[in-house]
Parts: structure tokens; C-alpha cells; sequence
């Protein structure tokens, strides 16, 4: 009995060791291995460092030795890096050291492409804006160069006039000019003329496919008259390419070729200058890429022309007149959408084969294929929900009403995705079926931030056969308009040195907070010298400003000021005196703008603003003029009453945020600049006529919205960061403005659970 007790015994601990019996054997191989390649290591490091006598010997790979201490020795050129420590010397003055705002900048990146298009008085008006319309807004920059004196421009182009029509003279100009104001920023340089078609899309893969580090003279390349056999230059009319180390090699010999070299023709000319004192020809292929050109004969058809050379071209020669041009471009965008759709199939395609072999198997194939699957809500506060619309209302309006007419962009968004579902309908079914619209029955929409704009359409259609027979019937169809390629918008640059003039309107019921706002602007603006200044406005009630001599209301407030000037005394913070009983806060913004130059940026700031450089820094960057005013979302902190209910706040930075909401309903922070404002409220009082009654109900936002053709920037904040105080809305203003101060208040006491956890446990507190 005892053997088969042992052998029982033996193979439950086998069955209890199985599961952990490969971590053991993982482990004991490692440990084996390391402690294998350890010896080794050693043993081979004492044959190699030392010599015969004890020497050190050469090191492996060719490295070069060190001195005794560590430190790189003679000739090491891969040094060692070493820490700097930080030292500030405490007799200097401080000094912000302000670095770019782009990392791009700092490390010298160049832009990838600047185009020049020389143009002509004949054809200024014409070709050039041809050029204009179809392929100026493809390249990233695009200027106009031409000889005459004092050229009217059309609208929306950028033209160097250079006073001098003589083509040579011209081309020296502006190889000039491209030197002095580009020469630095751009990698490559496309020169072409007006009565060139390119194709922008083309010619920016080309220079994406070519090494910067080589002198590039990239073009249609021609024999010179007469010339040499070997020396070719590149023709005018189909456009070149010159590389940036070209351009700047090239610069210091143009006034020599001006003197020296006689031509009729521009491009000859820079031809002949290049070959000359670079040695440098043109060629028309390059690195494995080759520009492609096409001479167009008289009287031809685009849409006619089916030759691979012509399909292929990145540049065409001669166009004739404005309508050639833009029936060429129609013709190329064709040819490059059916080239973009057949990649998208074929991708789509290649996706539908590798979906089997995932793990989700054909389950994980996504509709439309290629496309984002759609966003999965993981609480109902997440669920994104669908707008209800026919062909003429809107079920969901942005003014919160019910019902409203679809007009503009929202009506012409609904025809093209029916016009766009009859089109893919009649698509798939035809010849068996054509369909015709009937009615709109029903329509959805909802925007999905992973994938784009979704679309349910019920339609009442009628489907007619071949032998013509029709019926009437609905269905429903699911459309998707993906999000494109993201593009980064230009805008002006603007510098962080700009200064800010604070602006901070006060009351009687601000008093409480007054204290906090000023340590709070002394610690983060004056001890650190950030750039900017601060003006009070005291609002006085007219029963306060008939006391103001016996007991002004705003005394104390004035002390803390004196006190700041005599710990700051290069700081000055003058107040304005305004007697009124509804602080509007577009007459306050009145008297202000009057007693500021125009280029002044303000910062239109509450009393229970926290300032701090981070958002200070952030007003200068959104704030551009002429361009764009900035109203920041601050957030607003719950009432602790409520989130805490006697328990310990939280302290830490990561977790300011939690206790708390981005107040959409405020606008009394805000960013602009005065020449802006001046300029709206102008128009403003040509408007109301003198109804001064009408800006009682108006903010500075509506101003800027109403009155302005500026860029309206508004997002959240979280650099603005307010306590929490209960506002004090003033019954006098207009009702949406008093209604919004309602709402404010509202939403600022607390999240739904709080809010939920409080009538909880008041209710419990109740029942017993």
C-alpha cells in the first residue's frame, strides 16, 4: 500500500508545480546565461586593455583613449556629456531670457518650398490671376514679381513691383529679392511665369524626394544658341527649380553677370550666369526624379489630350489666356481625384483581405472601410446625440429652440448629402434601377470627433426600370463625411514682449475679493517683471458718490494700492472714478479705450481672477491685430460647502481641476486690442443712432461678434482658474445678460453628484 501512497503523493505535487514550473526553468536559464556572459565579458576586457607590460592597449573599434581622469584625450571627438550647473550671479539685474516659441525655429529648420511667378503689365490682370485662382493656395508661398512702377494689385495677391521692365533687369531683381527676404527660410525655390500651368501637387512631391545638400538646377533644360554643346540652361516658360546652397552661392556673382553677360531672353541669362561662375548646367533629371513638361500647340483640347507625356506633366507651356488655364487645372484635378479614388479602393481593398488574419476577424471590419470605427460611450453622459432635420428646418437649433429654417451653409450641407446618396445610389443599381428624388422623409446628423459627420436620410424615392417601368418606395441610407487632412492655418506671428494693460472694473459687492487679486498680481507680474500694467475702475452708485467725501467706499482699496507703489517704486497703477447705476460693460470699456494709445493690449479681468505669466503669455499669443480678439473660459471652482462638506480640500496641482467646471456662461475676461475696439464701437455708433439704452444690454463680446470682421477666438482656459464666489447679478441689465448671470451661479455650485449626495443626505437628515 505504502508504493502506490508514494506514487499519488509524488504526482499531485508534479500536477501542483506544473502551473509555475516554466517560470522556474525561465529563470534558472537566465540567471545561467547572464552569469556565462559576465565571465566572458571579463576575461575579454583584460586581454584587450592591457599589454605585455601592463600597458594599456588599444581600445576595440577604433576608439581612441582617454586621459586619467575620464576626460576625453588628445584628438577624441566623441565627448562625453556633461552637466552645467545653473549659476546666476547675484550682483547682475534679472533678465528674462526669451527663447522662440517654435522649436522649429530655434533648431534652423527651413520651410520646404517659395514660389515666384514673374508676370508682366499685359498680363498682371489676367494669367497672373489666373495663376492665382487655380494653384496659388496649393504651394506654401507664392509672390509676384514684375517691372512695372506703381502696379495696382488684385485682390489677393502679393506683387514685388521693382520699377524696371527690362526682362533681364527684372530676373536680377528678383533673384535679388528672393535672397535677401527668403534666401534664410526656404529650402527650395520654384520660378515660373504666368503663362505657365504647374502642378502644385507634383511639384511639392518632387522637392520632398530631393537632397537639399546638392546644388539643384532642375528644369526643362535647353541648348543655347550658338553655345556650347555640353552647357544647357533651363527654359523660362516651364519653370526651374534652384536649391537654397545654388541660391546662396549664386548671389554674390549676379552683379557681375548684370555686366558682364549680354542676353535677350531672362532665363538664358541666368543660364549663361550660373554655368559661368558655378559651372553648374541644367539638367531634367535628377536623383531618380524627372521633370516632366509638356509644349501645348495652338488650339488645343485638354480634355482631348490622351498622351502619357501630357498626363504626366509637371508643368505646361505656353497658355494662352485666362480660360485654358482653368480648363487645364479642371483637367489635372480630375486626373489626380481619379488617381486619389483609385488609391482609396485599392487600399480598401488590401484592408478587407488583411482583416481575416486579425483577431477580430471580419467582426473588426469597420464601415466605411478605412474609416475610424465610431466613438463607444462609456457612460450615458458621453452618448453623442443625433439632430433631426428635413429639407427645410433644423430640430435642433444653436439658440436652443426647438425649430428653426435651415439657411446657408447648414441648407447647402443637407442638399449635397442627398444629391451625394442619389449619386451612389444610381451608382450601384444602374442600368437596372435609376432613382429619383421624391421627398426627404426623415434626416439625421450627429458629429463624431473620431471620424467626421454621420448621416441617416430617409428617402421617398422612385425607381424606374429599363423598360421604364417605376415604383414608388423608401429607403434608408448611412452617410459618412470623414474629417480630412488637418491643416495648420497661417497666422500672424505675434511675441510674447507685447505689454498688457489689466483693466479691472470694481464694485461695492467686490470689495471682499479686492485683496487676493492684487498679491496675487504682485507675486506673478511685479516680482517677476512681467510686462504689464494694471488700471482699476472704481464703479461708484450714485448715493456712494455723493458720500465719496465724508466716506468713500473704495478707501481701502486705494491704501493696498499705495502700499503696492511704495514696495514696487517703479510701478504705478492709476484708478478711474465712474459714477453709474448699471455697470455696462461697454461704457465702462469706453472710458478706458479713451485714455490708451490705439496699439494698447487689454486684458479685460474680474476681480476674482488669479493672474499668472502662463495666461498672461497665452493672452499675447491669441490676441493678434486686426486678426483676432481672445475670450478665455475660466474655470470656475465649485462651492467646498457642497464638494467637500467639511472634509479636507484638495491640495495638489493634478487635482485643482477635478473641482470644478469651464464657465461657457461668463464673458468678463477678455483679450484685444484697442485699435480693434475702437474700430467696432465705431461701427456700433453708427448703428444705434445714439441709443444708449441699447448697450446696457451688451457686452464687449457682442461688440467684437456683431460689429467686427475679427476671428472670435473662445476656448478653455486652465490657466484662469477662479474661487468660488456667488455673483452678484444686477437686476437692471438686459434679461439675457442677468439670465446668464443666473446660469452662472447655478452651474457653478456643484457636479450632479455632488449636488445628487447633498439632497441625499439632506433627505436623510430629514427623515430621522
Amino acid at each position: 500500500p505504502a508504493g502506490p501512497s508514494a506514487a499519488m503523493r509524488l504526482a499531485a505535487l508534479l500536477a501542483a508545480l506544473r502551473p509555475v514550473l516554466p517560470l522556474v526553468l525561465g529563470l534558472s536559464l537566465g540567471c545561467s546565461l547572464s552569469l556565462l556572459r559576465a565571465s566572458w565579458s571579463q576575461s575579454g576586457g583584460e586581454d584587450r586593455c592591457l599589454g605585455a607590460a601592463g600597458r594599456p592597449g588599444p581600445l576595440a573599434g577604433g576608439a581612441r583613449p582617454e586621459a586619467a581622469d575620464g576626460r576625453p584625450g588628445p584628438g577624441h571627438e566623441d565627448f562625453r556629456p556633461r552637466i552645467v550647473p545653473y549659476y546666476r550671479d547675484p550682483n547682475k539685474p534679472y533678465k528674462k531670457v526669451l527663447r522662440t516659441r517654435y522649436i522649429q525655429t530655434e533648431l534652423g529648420f527651413h520651410e520646404r518650398l517659395f514660389v515666384a511667378v514673374l508676370t508682366a503689365k499685359a498680363t498682371l490682370n489676367t494669367l497672373a490671376v489666373a495663376v492665382n485662382k487655380t494653384v496659388a493656395h496649393h504651394f506654401p508661398r507664392l509672390l509676384y514679381f514684375t517691372g512695372l512702377r506703381s502696379a495696382k494689385v488684385p485682390h489677393g495677391m502679393v506683387l514685388v513691383a521693382h520699377g524696371d521692365e527690362r526682362p533681364i533687369w527684372l530676373m536680377y531683381e528678383t533673384m535679388h529679392y528672393i535672397h535677401q527676404h527668403f534666401g534664410s527660410d526656404y529650402d527650395w525655390f520654384y520660378i515660373m511665369q504666368d503663362d505657365t500651368y504647374a502642378q502644385a501637387e507634383q511639384v511639392k512631391a518632387l522637392v520632398t524626394h530631393l537632397s537639399i545638400n546638392q546644388d539643384v538646377y532642375l528644369g526643362r533644360a535647353e541648348e543655347f544658341i550658338g553655345g556650347d554643346e555640353q552647357a544647357r540652361y533651363c527654359h523660362g516658360g516651364f519653370g526651374y527649380l534652384i536649391s537654397r546652397s545654388l541660391l546662396l552661392k549664386l548671389h554674390p556673382h549676379l552683379d557681375s553677370c548684370r555686366n558682364e553677360i549680354l542676353s535677350v531672353r531672362p532665363d538664358e541669362w541666368l543660364g549663361r550666369c550660373i554655368i559661368d561662375f558655378l559651372g553648374i548646367t541644367c539638367v531634367s533629371q535628377l536623383q531618380g526624379q524627372h521633370y516632366h513638361t509638356y509644349e501645348l500647340a495652338k488650339n488645343t483640347e485638354p480634355e482631348k489630350e490622351e498622351e502619357e507625356e501630357f498626363q504626366a506633366a509637371l508643368a505646361v507651356h505656353p497658355v494662352s489666356d485666362m480660360t485654358l488655364m482653368y480648363r487645364l487645372h479642371k483637367h489635372f484635378s480630375r486626373i489626380q481625384l481619379d488617381r486619389a479614388y483609385q488609391e482609396i479602393q485599392d487600399l480598401q481593398m488590401q484592408i478587407r483581405n488583411l482583416t481575416s488574419l486579425t483577431p477580430a476577424g471580419e467582426a473588426g471590419l469597420t464601415w466605411p472601410v478605412g474609416i475610424n470605427a465610431p466613438f463607444l460611450p462609456k457612460s450615458r453622459f458621453e452618448v453623442i446625440s443625433w439632430d433631426y432635420f428635413t429639407e427645410q428646418h433644423l430640430f435642433s437649433c444653436p439658440d436652443g429652440s426647438p425649430k428653426c429654417e435651415l439657411s446657408g451653409a447648414g441648407k447647402a450641407d443637407v442638399s449635397e448629402i442627398i444629391e451625394s446618396a442619389l449619386e451612389q445610389l444610381n451608382s450601384r443599381y444602374q442600368p437596372l434601377l435609376r432613382f429619383s428624388k421624391r421627398q426627404l422623409l426623415n434626416g439625421y446628423r450627429r458629429f463624431d470627433p473620431t471620424r467626421g459627420m454621420e448621416y441617416t436620410l430617409d428617402l421617398l424615392l422612385e425607381a424606374v426600370t429599363q423598360k421604364g417601368h417605376s415604383h414608388i418606395l423608401a429607403k434608408r441610407v448611412s452617410l459618412v463625411r470623414p474629417l480630412s487632412k488637418v491643416e495648420i492655418i497661417p497666422m500672424p506671428y505675434v511675441t510674447e514682449a507685447t505689454r498688457v494693460q489689466l483693466v479691472l472694473p470694481l464694485t461695492v459687492q467686490d470689495l471682499d475679493f479686492v485683496a487676493n487679486f492684487l498679491d496675487m498680481f504682485a507675486m506673478n507680474t511685479l516680482d517677476t517683471h512681467d510686462n504689464a500694467l494694471l488700471t482699476l475702475l472704481f464703479i461708484y452708485h450714485p448715493y456712494d458718490a455723493q458720500r465719496v467725501s465724508q466716506v468713500d467706499v473704495f478707501a481701502g482699496v486705494k491704501a493696498m494700492v499705495g502700499e503696492l507703489e511704495k514696495r514696487y517704486a517703479e510701478v504705478k497703477i492709476p484708478w478711474i472714478s465712474v459714477k453709474t447705476e448699471v455697470p455696462s460693460q461697454v461704457k465702462l470699456m469706453d472710458i478706458v479705450s479713451k485714455k490708451h494709445p490705439v496699439d494698447t493690449l487689454f486684458f479685460l479681468a474680474s476681480v476674482w481672477t488669479e493672474i499668472n505669466m502662463e495666461f498672461l503669455n497665452r493672452c499675447r499669443m491669441n490676441t493678434i491685430s486686426n486678426w483676432q480678439v481672445f475670450f478665455p473660459v475660466h474655470f470656475q471652482e465649485f462651492n467646498p460647502a457642497l464638494v467637500y462638506r467639511g472634509e479636507q480640500t484638495a491640495s495638489s496641482s493634478t487635482d485643482f481641476l477635478r473641482d470644478g467646471h469651464f464657465d461657457r456662461y461668463s464673458f468678463a475676461e477678455a483679450c484685444f486690442y484697442n485699435s480693434d475696439y475702437m474700430t467696432a464701437r465705431t461701427k456700433l455708433a453708427a448703428d444705434i443712432l445714439d441709443r444708449d439704452e441699447v448697450l446696457e444690454s451688451m457686452e464687449v463680446f457682442d461688440v467684437f461678434l456683431h460689429y467686427s470682421g475679427l476671428h472670435l477666438f473662445r476656448a478653455v482656459e486652465p490657466g484662469l482658474v477662479q474661487k468660488y464666489a456667488l455673483r452678484s447679478c444686477n437686476p437692471r441689465l438686459s434679461e439675457e445678460l442677468y439670465h446668464r448671470c443666473v446660469l452662472s451661479n447655478l452651474e457653478g455650485l456643484a457636479s450632479r453628484s455632488h449636488l445628487a449626495m447633498a439632497l441625499f443626505e439632506q433627505e436623510q437628515a430629514n427623515s430621522t
